[in-house]
């Protein structure tokens, strides 16, 4: 089957309709413009077995033509979707596999299945086109207005979509940055067919976790770190636009995690190859984590201690006070966050990111020796710098905790990214009791930011009456802490007692 390579951007009606007018498209075009209307009928086994084996099949009407395409396999990297491709013209609103070379098609639809097939859902949009020259390379700009119908349910389309007909993909992360510079943008990782999949489903979208990765044992180092950078990314973008929009906490809780994960993945590549480029994309990677740890620990703050309290002593004026107070410092963070200039920002990185990974980096990257020996130098180097801390906490000081929490979460990061090399159930007690004493970490760590955030709120007018709340808040923290101390001792004698998975 022949290779698509496209790269899908979502933006807004009004933003699509700014950018149909700039000059930007005519300076580039090597044709005029077509407009014409496609209408797509999506069909699958009633167990969804094609959409299980990550294939789509659609019959397209394109004016008075209909096409019959099968999709499937490659992969979707920062909105850049690789994938097979196999289309022929047929008479009517019917499938036909009785097309010249339909052969082909056995490997991925299996006759025992096309006699199940029946439609699913429809995509109707209006699809303008225009042939681009940029940077040397040919791309098919089009821009898709419609929706998405499964049943009585439908969604709205909107998104280009810059195909690569000759060039190299990091030209086509070029050409969405000079988009990015006219109006705002965002990768999209959803192709239409995952959408009519979801409608269809009723899946509603939540935060994402990271998902757990998979490394061939065989993987070089370069492979593997790669795999690792693409999954971070994939994080990233799937949890942004709630971030962005959502008042779920989650979304941002989530975002900080794959930017911290990127970090520590990023770091380790620059460890092993510099680069330019790739050091001034960790630094702003940093600067946006920090960012976003300011309203993240507004949120903790707020969730963990200032809610509970309040529930306890639902009478007390004071602390109902500080709440308020809290809140509206928090929602001053995420009104900073969520400005245009940021979530651009945001996206420029990404697009920015995924065109350096794309690059010529990795042509000279010296890291064909197996992933497994770097790994488990890594890991053995992380767990000796943990050891060497006192296992009694309480003798630490603040800064010696928050060393060690640092260096237990790239611990935790790293055994994580590298698992699958192992066998992950070598790996799951090891990882257990490393998320355990992190965790608890985090919450020490927790307590060390209520009180500064505590003291930040002392100037507050509306709490000029009300600062015996705060004497109280910090009490009620302060004895939390007592216990967090008990916990890590026994958290850390636990994780001190796993054995090395990774060998001697």
């Amino acid at each position: 089957m022949p290779i698509e390579t496209e790269l899908k951007l979502r933006i807004t009606p009004l933003h699509l309709a700014r950018l149909r007018r700039h000059p930007l498209l005519r300076a580039h075009r090597t044709a005029p413009p077509l407009t014409r209307r496609l209408h797509n009928i999506y069909y699958d086994t009633p167990e969804l077995d094609l959409h299980k084996s990550g294939m789509a099949l659609r019959l397209r009407r394109a004016g008075r033509q209909w096409l019959q395409t099968l999709k499937g396999g490659g992969s979707a990297q920062a909105g850049l979707h690789r994938r097979s491709e196999w289309e022929v013209p047929v008479s009517r609103a019917a499938l036909d596999f009785s097309q010249p070379g339909a052969a082909e098609w056995d490997e991925y639809l299996p006759q025992a299945m096309r006699g199940r097939l029946q439609p699913l859902f429809v995509t109707d949009f209006s699809r303008t086109t225009w042939l681009l020259e940029w940077q040397g390379a040919q791309v098919e700009l089009c821009m898709d207005r419609g929706e998405v119908r499964a049943g009585e349910r439908s969604a709205p389309i909107c998104e280009l979509e810059l195909e690569l007909k000759a060039g190299e993909p990091r030209q086509l992360f070029a050409l969405a940055l000079a988009l990015l510079d006219i109006v705002p943008l965002e990768p999209e990782a959803v192709s239409k067919a995952e959408r009519g999949y979801r409608l269809l489903s009723g899946r509603a979208e939540g935060p994402v976790k990271a998902a757990p990765l998979r490394l061939e044992k065989t993987a070089t180092l370069a492979q593997a770190l790669q795999a690792l950078i693409w999954s971070c990314l994939a994080h990233w973008q799937d949890n942004l636009r709630g971030a962005m929009e959502s008042e779920d906490a989650e979304y941002l809780h989530q975002l900080r995690v794959a930017l911290r994960r990127l970090r520590v993945v990023l770091r380790m590549t620059m460890s092993y190859g510099a680069d330019e480029h790739l050091s001034d994309l960790n630094k702003e990677v940093t600067a946006m984590c920090v960012g976003l740890g300011h309203a993240r620990d507004w949120d903790v703050f707020i969730a963990q201690a200032l809610q509970p309290m309040c529930v306890r002593m639902p009478a007390h004026a004071g602390l109902q006070a500080l709440l308020q107070a809290a809140q509206r410092q928090r929602d001053r963070q995420r009104a900073t966050l969520r400005g245009e200039t940021q979530a651009r920002a945001a996206q420029r990185l990404m697009l920015r990111l995924a065109a350096w990974m794309n690059g010529p980096y990795w042509q000279g990257f010296a890291g064909e020796a197996p992933a497994r020996g770097s790994a488990s130098r890594r890991l053995r180097k992380l767990a000796r710098r943990i050891a060497a801390f006192s296992s009694a906490p309480d003798a630490a000081g603040a800064a010696q905790l928050h060393a060690l929490r640092i260096l237990a979460k790239k611990l935790r990061y790293s055994a994580e990214f590298f698992a699958s090399l192992y066998g992950r159930h070598k790996v799951a007690a090891y990882l257990a009791a490393l998320s355990k004493m992190q965790d608890t970490l985090g919450q020490i760590n927790d307590v060390a930011v209520a009180y500064r955030l505590l003291d930040g709120l002392v100037d507050e007018p509306a709490l000029s009456v009300h600062q015996e709340a705060i004497a109280l808040a910090k009490g009620w923290i302060a004895h939390d802490l007592s216990r967090q101390f008990a916990a890590l001792r026994k958290v850390r004698q636990h994780f001190d007692e796993q054995p090395a998975f990774w060998g001697k």
